[in-house]
């Protein structure tokens, strides 16, 4: 299996733009990816960590 180009925090990080409000096409372009790699990191189960309060 290849290597992934992007991080796990990496990739966190684009999720938790998008949740908090961006548009998903702006977050794809800027970290210059598809639609279809973001929606598969989110499918695959990459989950932003909730705080523990």
């Amino acid at each position: 299996m290849r290597p992934s180009r992007f991080t796990e925090e990496q990739i966190i990080g684009m999720l938790k733009e998008q949740k908090a409000g961006a548009k998903t096409a702006d977050v794809c372009r800027k970290h210059g990816i598809s639609a279809a790699t973001f929606y598969n990191f989110k499918a695959a189960g990459w989950r932003c960590p909730t705080p523990v309060a």
